[in-house]
């Protein structure tokens, strides 16, 4: 150790425990925060903190009286869950970033002037908070008192070292120093650095693999053409002004929720090319329009401009220097797509270039979902338009009535993601809820079996109507004839196909269609037997008459060849001949589907067996159908998988393709459809911590979970019997699987096989027991909460619940590190199927989470799933061969 060196650290040592003597040594008072820096910095060179585990400490006399005021106060504030911390110096300080993001779970924890040693100092304020994140900028006060760039860094690894020991499952990020601007007067000490600045980012993007960090690069994007901090971003060389907060926000936003470093964007875009540089969002004060035909888009864009915060004038005209979106139709090249849109988004100008108004929407929410900080757009050049013509959704209200409130959340999703139909389904046995002036007892209480007295009026009715124009959506009502209607027979004492029914219903067509004016009306026609062959061709006749195109299910009854027919069964060969226009809801039941099997099916579907829309294929409607009465209307939403469904069907819909036949799993490792689920996977879970977070999203990342499965075990029909994989003696990393299979929940054989592919089809076997084992990491020991299930409950079947004590009828079970664990405490524990009973805790997604404690390290899981006959007790028991787990984060 150098004499300078000896003489610092004796003085450092008496400033320590004899600080009254050295006040009247001037050399002291000048360089005590110098001699204090560099003296622990040596004690970080000859020392290891980490192990034993305790945080070093310095004598609070050594800090600043404001370093005092914060760290005092952040003591005192409540402990609260989920926190996200910014942790840093002055500049860190300087941001607002709770009202940044709009994000309570943000907490500044910046202290001006504060160094490396001050950060560990204070350090077990945070970990004891437990944070999910923590985002540390540290080091430039450092360098400005002379301190190495090894110190730093090794100051700032150690940071990270004893949040990882005190804080196992928080996750780091180490943001670049900030670069440094010379041309100021000020802060001289700091702003000559940019050398040492960079040569501390250099030392801490290699260490970031090691060291288990993320290394945020801020400094690149900050510099100008010269390598300094940019002065649009500073006007003293060192600290930020209001702009560089934005971009500091732009550039961190992905990381604080894990959205990726470019927008997800759903459905993708037939055609996208990233640009450098960003447009300002924050900045834009325009909406350019100059041509009639826009004001309603024009009017959307600018109400999602002001749910950002901001406020943009809608103008015919503007200076050539300002930043604004203009929105254009493309009136020299007519094309016969009119949904087609392009966006091109610079850094000081929006276009969004469209065929009709409704590319020009559509092009808005791309746009929306680019300017998912609110701060800056990345510029991006995107040509798009969907494969498919007709992307629907349809919601049965005849079953459980709906609010409008939360119908117009669900268009709302529609619109947001480019679905172009709502399909409202009316009428059913339990109820019509289509009011009617002609025959009112259609809606009395007396007359529904569920939700009494609850229906849309004409005024309802008609707002739904054109709340779905407005956001380029076609409503199509349903009034299921001549099946479905028992409701009808209640209020009105006879049958459909009765001359008097046929009669009253010619009379409610009419007064329908004289009241709304519609562009379809579905007329049902499906699960009937017709006795009057003359009901549905005259029914057909009458709307069409009126200049409306009907809609009918197939299978189902007598339809004319301009009917489009809506496909709910594999019978697409006949459906073909007929030459009617076609809509595909094969296997798009929300009801019948696992939340994971659904979004994978509904991901990989090819719709009307091709990979585009034609002239008879013009695409799909997901159908929702609760036909079991829900608890609570939101129940309808979350057991169904509606808004995972929704994204993953738009997707598919929009962008064509998909895989060749129907699947109910993701898939083996190495295939290609793994990969493509994984990415859209991705992207569909940034939308949900983004735009899902107050709302029913029954999904959690699957990609990841590999399983083994071992078999098949003859039972002979016991479905106790104990096979190889129960026994200590298995070791499954010396045995060879049956095969890997990707997925949360795993579809061993389906209950419609062999329409749908299941994981084991090819080997799959009465009286047979499989096994899957997978391991599980874990930062910390503690007990964590999971989703586990082995039957799916279909909420258009009065299916069983699971008797007591038991997972399900098959004696399925699960261990966890060896200790088996039980299944939930039913509330209807072997309740007989009743429609008219909710479910509610039989589905893992409406109960709450079976916790289970984790060991720190890896963990085993085994799952034991026998079978014995393939063939139910009836229809609504069909034999579920699956099973579901998955961690609950």
């Amino acid at each position: 150790m150098s004499k300078s060196m000896v003489t610092l650290m004796t003085l450092l040592f008496l400033a320590l425990f004899n600080r009254k003597k050295l006040k009247t040594l001037k050399i002291v008072k000048k360089y005590f925060s110098i001699l204090l820096v560099m003296g622990c910095n040596f004690w970080f060179a000859t020392h290891s903190f980490s192990q034993n585990g305790q945080l070093p400490s310095w004598p609070d006399t050594l800090f600043s009286t404001y370093w005092h005021q914060q760290t005092t106060l952040f003591k005192n504030l409540p402990q609260t869950k989920g926190d996200i911390i910014f942790l840093g110096n002055s500049i860190t300080d300087g941001g607002e970033w709770q009202e940044l993001f709009g994000d309570s779970r943000i907490k500044n924890r910046g202290i001006s002037a504060d160094v490396t040693i001050g950060v560990l100092n204070r350090l077990k304020e945070i970990t004891d908070r437990k944070p999910d994140k923590i985002f540390l900028m540290i080091g430039t006060n450092d360098l400005s008192k002379g301190i190495s760039t090894d110190s730093v860094v090794k100051n700032i690894l150690e940071i990270v070292k004893f949040t990882h020991l005190l804080s196992p499952a928080t996750k780091v990020y180490v943001q670049s120093i900030l670069p440094v601007n010379p041309g100021s007067d000020k802060f001289k000490n700091h702003t000559g650095n940019t050398p040492k600045i960079k040569a501390v980012n250099r030392q801490l993007e290699l260490y970031a693999k090691k060291h288990q960090f993320t290394y945020v690069n801020l400094f690149d994007s900050f510099i100008n053409s010269e390598g300094y901090l940019n002065r649009r971003y500073s006007n003293d060389g060192l600290h930020l002004l209001g702009d560089g907060y934005m971009l500091w926000k732009h550039l961190v936003f992905p990381y604080i929720y894990d959205a990726g470093e470019r927008p997800a964007l759903i459905p993708a875009p037939v055609q996208l090319s990233w640009k450098q540089g960003a447009f300002p969002l924050y900045q834009c004060k325009t909406i350019l329009v100059t041509q009639p035909g826009l004001e309603k888009e024009a009017k959307h864009l600018q109400k999602l401009i002001r749910q950002k915060g901001y406020q943009a004038e809608i103008k015919s005209k503007v200076k050539k220097d300002k930043i604004y979106i203009e929105l254009k139709l493309n009136t020299a090249k007519k094309e016969s797509n009119n949904e087609a849109y392009q966006l091109s988004v610079t850094d000081n100008k929006v276009l969004i270039y469209g065929n009709a108004a409704h590319g020009v929407f559509n092009g808005i929410q791309t746009l929306w979902q680019l300017a998912r900080d609110g701060a800056l757009i990345d510029n991006c050049q995107i040509n798009d338009e969907p494969a498919y013509s007709m992307r629907g959704y349809m919601v049965d209200v005849g079953r459980n009535y709906m609010s409008m409130e939360l119908l117009k959340q669900q268009i709302d999703a529609m619109a947001q993601y480019k679905l172009n139909v709502f399909h409202f389904h009316g009428t059913e046995d339990i109820a019509w809820r289509f009011a009617s002036k002609m025959y009112p007892q259609l809606t009395a209480g007396e007359n529904m079996i569920r939700n009494k007295g609850f229906f849309y009026s004409e005024q309802e009715l008609q707002e739904l109507i054109n709340y779905c124009a407005d956001r380029h959506i076609i409503l199509i009502p349903e009034i299921d004839m001549p099946g479905h209607s028992a409701a009808f027979r209640r209020a009105m004492g006879v049958d459909m196909q009765s001359d008097s029914g046929m009669m009253y219903v010619k009379n409610i067509v009419n007064e329908f269609l004289d009241t709304y004016k519609i562009h379809y009306l579905h007329i049902g026609g499906d699960e009937v037997k017709i006795t009057n062959k003359n009901f549905l061709p005259e029914m057909i006749q009458l709307v069409q008459s009126r200049g409306v195109k009907t809609i009918g299910w197939s299978p189902g009854g007598n339809l004319d060849e301009k009917t489009y027919r809506q496909l709910w069964m594999e019978d697409f060969t006949e459906a073909e001949k007929s030459h009617a226009p076609l809509i595909d809801s094969r296997h798009l039941y929300l009801n019948h589907m696992d939340p994971f099997e659904g979004v994978t099916t509904i991901f990989n579907r090819q719709i009307g067996n091709r990979i585009k829309g034609d002239d008879q294929m013009l695409g799909a409607i997901l159908c929702l159908w609760p036909d079991r009465r829900v608890e609570k209307e939101e129940d309808a939403i979350r057991m169904n998988l509606v808004y995972p469904g929704m994204l993953a069907f738009a997707e598919r819909t929009w962008k064509g393709g998909g895989v060749q036949g129907w699947v109910a799993n993701i898939g083996s490792p190495g295939e290609k459809r793994v990969s493509d689920f994984a990415e859209f996977e991705n992207r569909l879970l940034v939308h949900k911590n983004l735009y899902f977070k107050k709302k029913p999203f029954p999904y959690f990342a699957q990609q990841d979970i590999k399983w083994n499965l071992y078999g098949p075990y003859d039972n002979g029909g016991d479905l106790t019997k104990k096979f190889e994989p129960e026994f200590k003696s298995f070791n499954p990393a010396k045995t060879k699987p049956y095969k890997e299979e990707i997925g949360a929940t795993i579809i061993l054989r389906h209950w419609w096989a062999p329409q749908i592919k299941g994981a084991i089809d090819e080997v799959a076997k009465e009286n047979t027991t499989w096994y899957a084992t997978r391991r599980i990491w874990s930062d910390e020991e503690g007990f964590k909460n999971f989703w586990i299930g082995f039957y799916n409950i279909s909420r258009s079947q009065d299916s069983d619940t699971p008797p007591a004590g038991e997972w399900d009828y098959k004696k399925s079970a699960v261990w966890v590190n060896g200790n088996l664990i039980a299944p939930p405490l039913w509330k209807h524990a072997g309740q007989k199927g009743n429609m008219e009973i909710p479910l509610i805790d039989e589905g893992y997604e409406l109960r709450k989470p079976t916790k289970i404690y984790l060991q720190k390290g890896w963990n085993d899981v085994l799952i034991k799933a026998p079978v014995g006959s393939f063939k139910g007790k009836n229809w609504q028991n069909p034999v579920k061969w699956m099973f579901t787990f998955v961690e609950v984060k």
